[in-house]
């Protein structure tokens, strides 16, 4: 049985993304910054958890991945999904709003990438990344969340470049903005008619992980309603 790791596993997308890992026959190991689960995904026996996981400690980052290969055997796929959003103008942003969105969107994708290659590199495996449509034209008060996922999608069309011929495929989605609770709470005026459902984009990131999408590498997946 493969295996998926999902970063940011805790949260929203994460927790799609395991439901939809599981239901279709993949282990599950779900990987998140927060001190502990909550206590529905702690009780899941289908998934495995890690918590207190700082995915910008690269040295840690190793060491996890380590033990996840271990304990299953083998990682046969990695979703990238931890991350975060902040709305500031440029005026108002100094460097800890940059340097914030930086280690949650794209350093935290490196670490765990290099950490996973030694794994995926056995199995032919692959990584899914999340970019962001909004990062192909950036809004105004978007500039240090576009720039750090403009970074992802650089990212991924470069190791997918650097890992042809190795098996080992990297892709990205870039939804627009999904439909979790937070951001219905920050934005309550807002039209959800068009947003993206966790589950709908769950099922595209594990289409892209799974064999069928094996002719699929260095791809940049625009999700939108």
């Amino acid at each position: 049985m493969a295996a998926i790791v999902v970063t940011g596993g805790f949260g929203v997308l994460g927790r799609a993304v395991g439901q939809q890992a599981v239901a279709h026959g993949w282990q599950v190991a779900l990987v998140d910054v927060a001190a502990a689960p909550p206590a529905e995904l702690a009780a899941d026996s289908r998934f495995v958890c890690f918590p207190n996981a700082d995915l910008t400690d690269e040295t840690a980052t190793v060491t996890l991945f380590e033990k996840l290969d271990a304990h299953f055997g083998g990682i046969k796929a990695l979703a990238n999904v931890a991350g975060g959003f902040t709305w500031v103008q440029t005026e108002q942003a100094g460097l800890e709003s940059w340097k914030k969105m930086f280690d949650m969107n794209l350093a935290t994708s490196v670490s765990a990438s290099r950490a996973a290659l030694p794994a995926l590199k056995r199995v032919k495996g692959c990584i899914v990344n999340i970019g962001a449509f909004a990062a192909l034209k950036a809004a105004g008060g978007m500039a240090p969340y576009t720039a750090a996922k403009s970074g992802v999608h650089r990212l991924t069309e470069a190791l997918a470049e650097e890992l042809r011929g190795t098996g080992v495929r990297v892709n990205a989605v870039l939804p627009t903005i999904i439909d979790t609770p937070a951001n219905r709470r920050d934005m309550p005026d807002a039209d959800t008619a068009m947003w993206i459902a966790p589950d709908e984009l769950a099922k595209i990131i594990l289409f892209l992980a799974s064999a069928d999408a094996a002719a699929i590498n260095g791809a940049l997946l625009p999700v939108t309603n």
